[in-house]
């Protein structure tokens, strides 16, 4: 699939960087095993436009970090159609961190990559994402201490997302809702929202 112009128009200036950091996913990242080896064809529907949806529920000028950023989805893709973030990376493979690092270099974008756990992480920031990393309940306990007051985890979660969050037993003071993101030409996406008390 090629990216449509609609696609492209949430990067603004960066739509070459979105087309070089797509075709690194589709050449080195399948290569290092990073991507799967099926999902060449599929990197912009199933991957990047899974991640765009997010960008635009991000309040202007925060400081971001996506754990377990793997091969940088959702991180690459907000730093680019998000510019006025500050994005660090969490990855704890030093294979990805690599990549990661690459990426950051050829992209020419201010973004720092972390190799570390999220747990290990000793800094804050005011939005904490994920995507595919691990169930709700996990990524509270893992990045919390990450989450300043009034700050939030947003989760790229499934159909399954109010069910996951159902079942998900809050830290105390804490609130949660879901955001349906239906935004034209992209899939519908569902991120979970979970914000710490001020």
């Amino acid at each position: 699939m090629k990216p449509t112009p609609e696609l492209l128009a949430f990067f603004g200036q960066n739509q070459g960087k979105i087309q070089a950091y797509a075709t690194l996913l589709e050449t080195a990242g399948i290569e290092r095993g990073l991507i799967g080896p099926k999902e060449g064809d599929r990197i912009w529907e199933r991957h990047i436009a899974n991640c765009i949806p997010i960008t635009t529920i991000i309040k202007e000028g925060v400081r971001l970090a996506d754990i377990g950023s793997g091969a940088g989805l959702p991180g690459i893709v907000i730093a680019l159609a998000r510019p006025d973030l500050k994005v660090t990376l969490i990855e704890p493979l030093q294979r990805r961190v690599d990549f990661l690092n690459e990426v950051v270099n050829q992209l020419e974008i201010p973004v720092e990559v972390i190799r570390g756990r999220a747990e290990t992480v000793k800094r804050q920031f005011e939005v904490v994402t994920a995507r595919a990393v691990a169930p709700l309940e996990k990524l509270i306990q893992i990045s919390w201490h990450m989450i300043p007051r009034g700050g939030h985890l947003l989760a790229i979660k499934g159909e399954s997302a109010a069910e996951e969050l159902s079942t998900t037993k809050l830290k105390k003071g804490a609130t949660a809702k879901i955001h349906e993101i239906s935004r034209p030409n992209l899939p519908v996406a569902r991120v979970v929202e979970v914000s710490k008390g001020a």
